[in-house]
């Protein structure tokens, strides 16, 4: 196109390109926005308009060059920094994105400080959140409600600020408000529950469960995953809300990033070894870490590399150090976007990624969303389907996998032999055992012990728990932490339900080494449901304190079954409440019994399967290579039993 044969100025062109733009017409307003530029190269409004039409074409590389441009020739152009920003925060360069965003609201706000969109404050609230500058957040946060209280991602995103500062009352707050303004956003609903659910709040719960559920059976509304495994649902719900999470907010996620072809099936190299590569935001002190820290030690290097892609935090620890340590190459690939992760997996020759979040906090839905290596597997993280196409398989076993839940999952089944839980023998295991005073326990007495997370306490596992108490005398309930207000819930539904507030006793945070010690005081661990323990099982275990539990029908209600299994002590495995309840309460009338158990678990840590984690190596290994061996045959992903050893 020349631009003097159809327009008198450039002004004149970019107003028609404007037009076509609007008209959805954006590659001829690209085509039009070229030919400014080939006249006038210094036309910042072709520029931006330009860059705006790469991005509506899917062409984020260019979309991203044109709007650096653009800042270059104009650098108070608002409109620039504020789409540049977002583009760099949806590739995770979220300090960049931030300080962007900061100076675009700057520049907006110079004529007419008033007439600011809330929106963009919001977004940048958002990304303060997201960098963990919470106390910086809710500041910003609380200038977007205030500048538009009605608008309901300004509430929503209020709330998951307030929610990681701890103040989870006012989280459920601003998550119900914001579902009030907007229910058609669903998300808030789940938001505001699983707040509820975080403090102990039960005064909704009922409704809010049903709310939720009809989401999930409607298929009107997105209902979070994680959400889902809280509370009573069958896994076919589970899998059709993970679906639909997927399409409504996973997928989205790969349409912001430009196209690749899906990576080469290259061959293992001259020495046979495949690259396997995990990927997590945990590689620090987290729950993950500490079941997984010796797996990644004990993989046999002449028949496998590990590499590490870790797009958390280091938090400096132990554990970071111990993990940086356990692979061939450790990468630290926080602010790198999809594309840069793909180049730089097959870089390293990876043959099968391995992820270790899914549906958790922290999880990046850009990486979720591609196919970033020939062959994907999900693990250990989330214990449930992922609901979309980029995961080939799921590891599994016996108890949380069985071979007729296939139906009802995207990846294909890997049912490992004994348990499909990775676990490290170089726990701490003898820490000093603090006495019972400095615990804050009774002298004498029973101590049951519940260290689950206060979020996978529901008031119906709850009622169960102080039946027992009221069934065994001078009894006390040992609690994780539940924060400021949830150990005011909890005491005040212990005292409606007949039982002294005073017999539960809350356990603060405390390092590895001396939480593991705690559990030396404790006599009997009772397990959550439908949600039950996976790491804090294993601790209990480890320990030597048995284990009650009640299986149900899903992965996450499954979990501490499986465990049990594998560390030689299924006796203390239920199926419904009545029979938990009655377990526990003759559990605690039998010390002989006790005992009994107790010494089992002494020799579980030298010779029961759970413990094996050599054994449990090999079988991964297994089932690596059986995967790759597909793959390189050129056959579909499907489902598969690990032989034992």
């Amino acid at each position: 196109m020349t631009l003097a044969r159809h327009f008198a100025s450039p002004a004149e062109a970019l107003g028609y390109a404007l037009t076509l733009h609007q008209n959805g017409r954006h590659a001829d307003c690209g085509a039009v926005c070229r030919a400014i530029l080939a006249v006038r190269p210094d036309h910042h409004g072709a520029s931006f308009l330009l860059g705006v039409a790469a991005f509506a074409l899917g062409r984020v590389e260019d979309s991203h060059r044109r709007f650096a441009v653009t800042i270059a020739l104009k650098p108070e152009l608002a409109d620039a920094c504020f789409n540049m920003a977002l583009l760099l925060r949806r590739r995770a360069r979220l300090s960049e994105a931030a300080a962007l965003q900061a100076r675009a609201l700057r520049l907006a706000s110079s004529p007419a400080p008033g007439q600011i969109d809330a929106g963009q404050v919001t977004t940048l609230g958002a990304m303060l959140r997201e960098l963990g500058r919470t106390a910086a957040a809710r500041a910003v946060l609380r200038r977007a409600v205030a500048q538009a209280p009605d608008d309901a991602e300004a509430w929503r995103e209020s709330g998951h600020a307030l929610r990681d500062g701890g103040d989870l009352g006012a989280a459920a707050a601003a998550y119900g408000r914001a579902y009030r303004l907007a229910p058609g956003r669903t998300e808030s609903l789940g938001d505001r529950l699983f707040a509820a659910l975080s403090q102990c709040d039960w005064s909704d719960y009922d409704d809010l469960c049903r709310q939720v559920l009809a989401v999930i059976d409607s298929g009107r509304g997105v209902a979070l995953p994680l959400l889902t495994l809280m509370i009573d649902t069958s896994v076919a719900q589970q899998d059709r809300a993970a679906r639909h999470f997927h399409r409504a907010v996973v997928q989205p996620a790969a349409l912001l990033q430009a196209a690749a072809a899906v990576p080469a099936a290259h061959p293992p190299g001259a020495d046979g070894r495949l690259t396997v590569a995990y990927l997590s935001a945990d590689f620090h002190e987290h729950a993950t870490a500490y079941l997984a820290a010796e797996l990644f030690e004990l993989h046999d290097r002449d028949r496998f590399r590990v590499v590490a892609c870790s797009y958390g935090p280091d938090d400096g620890s132990p554990t970071r150090r111990r993990l940086e340590a356990a692979f061939d190459a450790f990468r630290d690939i926080r602010g790198a976007d999809p594309d840069e992760v793909r180049a730089m997996l097959a870089a390293e020759g990876v043959h099968i990624l391995v992820d270790l979040k899914g549906y958790t906090r922290h999880v990046r839905f850009d990486l979720l969303a591609r196919r970033l290596a020939p062959v994907q597997v999900a693990y250990l993280g989330y214990p449930g389907t992922m609901g979309g196409d980029a995961m080939d398989y799921v590891i599994g076993d016996r108890f949380v996998t069985p071979p007729d839940h296939q139906p009802l999952y995207r990846e294909q089944l890997v049912i490992m032999p004994d348990s499909y839980q990775a676990n490290d023998r170089r726990r701490p295991l003898d820490a000093p055992v603090p006495d019972r005073a400095a615990c804050g326990l009774p002298s004498d007495g029973f101590v049951f012990c519940a260290f689950n997370a206060p979020f996978k306490i529901t008031p119906s596992m709850f009622g169960v728990w102080m039946s027992v108490l009221a069934r065994v005398p001078g009894s006390v309930l040992w609690l994780q932490q539940a924060g400021r207000e949830g150990a005011g819930n909890l005491r005040r539904e212990a005292a409606r339900r007949g039982v002294d507030p005073g017999r539960l006793i809350f356990a603060p945070h405390k390092p590895q080494a001396e939480h593991l010690a705690r559990y030396r005081l404790a006599d009997l661990f009772l397990d959550s449901f439908p949600y039950t323990g996976h790491t804090t099982v294993s601790d209990a275990l480890w320990m030597g304190v048995p284990v009650v539990t009640r299986m149900g029908e899903t992965f996450a209600s499954r979990v501490a079954a499986s465990l049990l299994n594998a560390a030689s002590l299924p006796e203390t495995v239920t199926t419904t409440a009545d029979e938990y309840e009655a377990l526990a309460v003759r559990l605690a009338g039998d010390p002989a019994t006790l005992a009994g158990f107790r010494r089992r678990l002494a020799a579980a840590r030298a010779t029961a399967p759970l413990f094996d984690s050599p054994r449990f190596t090999r079988h991964l290994e297994h089932a690596y290579r059986t995967m790759w061996d597909r793959h390189a045959a050129g056959l579909l992903p499907e489902s598969f039993t690990v032989p034992p050893l």
